[in-house]
């Protein structure tokens, strides 16, 4: 058996690409040690990535702790109510500054040599000063590590290493217009309810992203037990009912309906004094979707993931959006941030009982996610297996990516923006990861390498 690093070989990613143009992924790649190194390097240190909302930072003081993949990532909501990112990482020794998941200060000491900083990153304190230092040290010049571009939109704050990459506005494209609709369909927009849960799962980042964005197809046998227990309705193709909505940047979004195309339950259930308010804050089109939609289930590439179902709690129904982040802490590990949003002007009674159907499917309690876990840990284990790196084999043990391949035509009279297919269990929007991923990855290696 013989073994190679294929990141290294101009021909590893020739091979890939024809691979992919056929619809087929060798597993290899999932847990490729190799690869990941350049996942972390040219895809996280280029592209947007999520951090938190608005609405965790309510006043001036207030601060998060973050993380974008290894660095970890100070949020803080300075006096003018402005929202900066910092390296949360102390200018002395690089220690890190702060700790605790939240709060509210005034300013950041660190715990180390007490050096403190300000609610706009500038050095305003060292222990004894100018008894140590002398007059010549600049404290000016000692402040926070601010990350180079930050972001927000519909009040969701996203971070990007890469100084001279493009806008947020322009990296999220025409996902922006499903976003408006989701995030900002009442007034005052989308909150967040306590704290984002987390936990450590053995998954590799890129399937954890794929399953939520781009694959209803797996809810009929993946979560079986919800259509035993009634949850589901019995029919196979139920999750497939609606539209994949494919976009620029490997965006993607799930529109689920019914067979017929109209609501199983009009606007997922939300109380209907609501609905004049939603009318009032989108256009027609985002509306009538809106009104027969029964999930939404997307993502935002590379690992910011959503989904919008109906729960039934307590006889009721509800409705709430839930984000999703694939924090990779290995190409076998992963941490998940887990988000309850709702409706800000959302009834009390409506938030609470929403909240504990959100609590009963999601986070590592829930029902849902421990079916998906174990799959991710399947995928995983035998993608790191030797089989899948021998060189004369790996190219032929390949994930199948065919369905809807040259044989579904897009939709010309779905109203939203991107590529729209008539149907949910469709591979398209995984393609278009896999391409965007093969794509970033690529970028300039070979003349990096000196191949």
């Amino acid at each position: 058996m013989q073994l190679f690093r294929k990141t290294l070989d101009e021909r590893a990613f020739q091979l890939l690409k024809e691979k992919m143009k056929q619809g087929l992924l060798p597993q290899w790649v999932v847990t490729d040690p190799d690869l990941y190194e350049l996942e972390i390097e040219k895809i996280y240190g280029h592209t947007w990535q999520f951090l938190g909302h608005e609405s965790e930072l309510k006043e001036p003081g207030s601060y998060l702790t973050r993380w974008m993949v290894n660095d970890p990532i100070l949020l803080v909501k300075n006096r003018n109510g402005e929202i900066n990112a910092y390296l949360n990482s102390c200018t002395h020794r690089g220690t890190q500054l702060c700790t605790a998941d939240r709060g509210n200060k005034k300013s950041f000491t660190c715990p180390y040599h007490g050096w403190s900083f300000n609610l706009d990153g500038d050095l305003i304190g060292i222990v004894a000063g100018n008894k140590v230092y002398g007059e010549e040290m600049d404290k000016s010049e000692w402040g926070l590590r601010k990350v180079p571009q930050i972001g927000i939109y519909q009040g969701m704050i996203f971070g990007n290493l890469d100084p001279n990459a493009e806008s947020l506005v322009d990296f999220l494209g025409d996902m922006k217009w499903y976003l408006d609709m989701m995030m900002g369909r009442s007034d005052g927009g989308m909150e967040v309810i306590g704290l984002p849960q987390r936990w450590v799962a053995k998954a590799n980042w890129k399937a954890t992203a794929e399953n939520f964005a781009a694959d209803p197809y797996h809810v009929q046998t993946t979560h079986r037990s919800t259509v035993e227990m009634g949850i589901s309705p019995e029919d196979p193709l139920y999750a497939g009912y609606g539209h994949q909505v494919v976009m620029d940047h490997a965006h993607g979004i799930n529109v689920i309906t019914s067979k017929t195309g109209q609501a199983r339950v009009p606007f997922q259930g939300t109380p209907e004094s609501m609905w004049p308010m939603f009318k009032k804050n989108v256009t027609p089109e985002q509306y009538d979707i809106l009104s027969r939609v029964t999930v939404f289930v997307g993502g935002v590439y590379p690992n910011l993931s959503f989904v919008s179902p109906i729960h039934g709690t307590e006889g009721h129904l509800h409705n709430y959006l839930n984000f999703r982040l694939w924090r990779p802490m290995g190409p076998d590990k992963v941490e998940v941030w887990c988000w309850f949003f709702i409706d800000k002007s959302a009834p009390k009674e409506y938030k609470e009982a929403a909240y504990k159907g959100y609590l009963g499917s999601f986070g590592p309690t829930g029902t849902l996610e421990q079916d998906d876990t174990e799959t991710w840990a399947r995928i995983v284990e035998v993608s790191s297996g030797l089989m899948m790196r021998d060189k004369e084999l790996s190219y032929n043990n390949v994930s199948n990516y065919l369905m809807g391949m040259n044989r579904i035509e897009p939709d010309e009279n779905f109203p939203g923006p991107g590529t729209a297919y008539p149907t949910c269990y469709l591979d398209a929007i995984s393609r278009k990861m896999h391409e965007e991923w093969l794509e970033l990855i690529s970028k300039d290696i070979f003349v990096m390498e000196g191949v």
